[in-house]
């Protein structure tokens, strides 16, 4: 965790400054007046699988005014992402909104931003510089150096914020090339005391870009720079997560939670470990200790294996066989295995 960068509240999530490293996805639809029940019920399941931060995008002001509503209603820090329109900003911060996230520049007139941080002050929201190589200001795209481009771009919208006396603000560069990341926020880090939101944007599908972010977020992590990151998946809210906390807890080597462990499967398999876990993924996920849970296959990388696993479970033969620390505590057929198996889940 980056020791040395400014402390910023984000609702009820202390950003900077050695605190935990916080986890963040964006909502994938927009919002519908009649879908809060449904929207704070998945609220719900990503706060559960380690969710800290929750962005949406506000392009009107009807969303503004949905999500303004939302906010009222989740302990879930929210975050309205503005372009273009700074009213739909000031409108967002009539409600307790957690934080306000604009592109340098787009908002237009000087004046603009001027208003927005103001009221921004007022309300004690912070802000959120978000530099995208795909959205730089016009004199910048020009530059060879696409990392210095991003970093020089943040530069002034930071002057600019300063000059007001806004200091609550959190910056994030992202390209999608991950050369590009990781360049533009070593510079960054080097110069300034500002908290990070890290991240590779557009990464791309869930295969290509939890590769590309962990090999990006790695190399910042494990070095201090990032305070709050998100993986940006052209997949679910909830594969986001789970792969943004994986990657925390193998950069910095501290896991907060369940360590799940499950084997690929092969021709040996008794035991289809990928149905299970998928089944399973979520409630073992939830749970809050430090706990290992193994999913294996067979008898090959079952208990011996998966010996030091606080439970697991493995196919053996026509059997399923549910195990504590390589101890056997259910042989079982295929149909009592998940009700056995959440019994002794209950009880970790």
């Amino acid at each position: 965790m980056a020791k040395h960068s400014r402390v910023v509240k984000v609702g009820r999530v202390l950003v900077g400054g050695g605190h935990p490293l916080s986890v963040q996805t964006m909502w994938k639809e927009p919002l519908r007046a009649d879908g809060f029940d449904e929207a704070l019920r998945i609220i719900e399941r990503l706060e559960a699988l380690g969710c800290g931060i929750l962005r949406f995008a506000a392009p009107d002001i009807e969303a503004a005014e949905l999500l303004g509503r939302l906010a009222g209603m989740t302990g879930m820090p929210l975050v309205a992402d503005i372009h273009f329109d700074w009213r739909i900003a000031l409108r967002c911060l009539d409600y307790p909104i957690a934080k306000i996230r604009v592109n340098p520049g787009n908002l237009g007139a000087p004046w603009k931003l001027d208003e927005v941080a103001a009221k921004a002050a007022d309300k004690g929201v912070p802000i959120r510089i978000g530099v995208n190589s795909g959205s730089l200001p016009r004199d910048l795209e020009r530059l060879p150096d696409r990392a210095e481009a991003l970093v020089i771009a943040a530069e002034r919208e930071l002057e600019a914020l300063d000059a007001r006396g806004f200091v609550a603000v959190i910056v994030s560069m992202k390209a999608s090339n991950v050369t590009d990341t990781l360049r533009a926020n070593e510079l960054f880090a080097s110069k300034h005391d500002i908290a990070l939101h890290v991240g590779v944007t557009e990464a791309g599908p869930l295969v290509q870009g939890c590769v590309r972010s962990a090999v990006a977020l790695h190399g910042l992590l494990s070095r201090g720079i990032g305070d709050t990151l998100r993986v940006s998946l052209s997949d679910s809210m909830e594969n986001e997560v789970l792969a943004g906390r994986e990657i925390v807890a193998l950069a910095t080597g501290e896991r907060s939670g369940a360590d799940l462990v499950s084997c690929p499967r092969c021709g040996r398999a008794g035991f289809d470990t990928h149905a299970f876990t998928a089944r399973w993924r979520d409630a073992i996920y939830a749970i809050q200790k430090q706990v290992s849970i193994a999913v294996m296959g067979c008898v090959v990388n079952g208990p011996g294996e998966a010996k030091h696993a606080d439970l697991g479970i493995s196919g053996a033969g026509d059997k399923v066989i549910i195990f504590r620390k390589g101890q056997i505590v259910h042989n079982c057929d295929a149909a009592s295995a998940d009700t056995l198996f959440g019994e002794e889940l209950a009880r970790l």
